[in-house]
């Protein structure tokens, strides 16, 4: 997998943790790819049946679509590599859609450079799947509490209850809401520090076609009430031609409309889409709530590490979000515990 330079040898293997993770996204995958090249040993527990957290791919009868993170971009030079590395593996490759943009934004974002954007093949979940391969990662495990006893943390599972297991430190690699729960009664302060973090929401819908609705652009910057961005999934490399685009809705008609019926949801943003000039309806369309889409927490390190208490966390939301944000978080955490380990029981 990935190699990181910037480990001397002194740090690797000098003194070997048992780190437990929780959350398979890419902050957690990435910290894990950090941490076992250290030479310490790492275990995954993740709720979901696979990878990769939100950067997801939702799989029907005779279709597959990228419903949450759409593509990424790489501008730090360790995740320019890192997406090197992914290119050169086959799981991602550059995108070069026609783009079009709706309404203006309200804050452009300016880069030095022309954007170059990147998806993973033959999904968004490729380049975690990939990740993955090298790793220990209990899924369907939903870790509801910890508990930390004679300098060792144990793990409580919703599915399994207590684990086995001690670890040397404990990592968490998820939202900040569930977070901030996990954390409360265990580390009171960094569990306040997490629950100011402001995590937008985001409802997301798949529209499957028997014939392309809009053929004039692969995707759109919407910048208008209901949508925030549609995308034309069977136009990205590596998918199959099954006409079907994804849609986004903005984050504050996400929140106003948290708690609607999929079948609502699904009605309003096709009709959003049709006001962009799409034509007909879909033949299959689904809806996903992502309730923890993207979030910021001001004035924060791209990590969170107590090393007297072996305790961390990592997220895209500490790191300015995005793919790109969720790796460097994870690799963030990892470098913390490379510098202040936990003391020895």
């Amino acid at each position: 997998m990935g190699t990181n330079p910037d480990l001397s040898p002194a740090a690797s293997c000098a003194a070997p943790l048992r780190a437990a993770i929780i959350g398979a996204g890419l902050a957690g995958l990435s910290c894990a790819e950090r941490l076992r090249e250290a030479g310490h040993e790492v275990f995954l527990f993740e709720k979901s049946r696979g990878p990769s957290g939100r950067a997801a791919t939702r799989r029907s009868e005779g279709w597959a679509c990228d419903h949450g993170a759409q593509y990424f971009t790489a501008d730090d030079p360790a995740f320019t590599a890192q997406v090197q590395r992914w290119c050169e593996a086959g799981v991602a490759v550059e995108w070069t859609p026609r783009l079009q943009t709706f309404g203006e934004a309200p804050e452009p974002r300016r880069r030095e450079a022309p954007t170059r954007r990147f998806v993973g093949t033959p999904g968004m979940t490729a380049p975690a799947r990939w990740m993955a391969g090298a790793h220990r990662i209990e899924l369907l495990h939903t870790i509801d509490a910890l508990r930390r006893q004679a300098g060792a943390w144990r793990l409580r599972s919703r599915e399994h209850g207590w684990s086995e297991q001690d670890f040397d430190v404990v990592l968490l690699a998820m939202p900040a809401p569930q977070a901030a729960m996990l954390l409360q009664g265990v580390h009171e302060p960094m569990a306040r520090r997490v629950a100011l973090a402001d995590m937008q929401p985001c409802w997301s819908v798949i529209a499957v076609y028997d014939v392309d609705p809009q053929p004039r652009f692969d995707a759109a910057f919407v910048n208008q009430p209901v949508l925030s961005w549609v995308c034309a999934e069977h136009r990205k490399p590596g998918r199959s031609p099954t006409p079907r685009w994804v849609l986004h809705a903005q984050a504050a008609w996400s929140r106003e409309h948290l708690e609607a019926a999929p079948e609502q949801v699904i009605e309003a943003l096709l009709q959003a889409f049709r006001g962009l000039g799409a034509q007909g309806m879909p033949r299959q369309a689904v809806a996903h709530r992502w309730r923890y889409a993207r979030g910021t927490l001001a004035d924060a390190p791209p990590a969170l590490w107590d090393g007297s208490r072996g305790l961390g966390v990592c997220g895209d939301w500490l790191c300015g979000g995005r793919i790109e944000g969720a790796w460097r978080s994870g690799q963030a955490l990892a470098r913390a515990l490379e510098l202040q380990p936990p003391p020895r029981s």
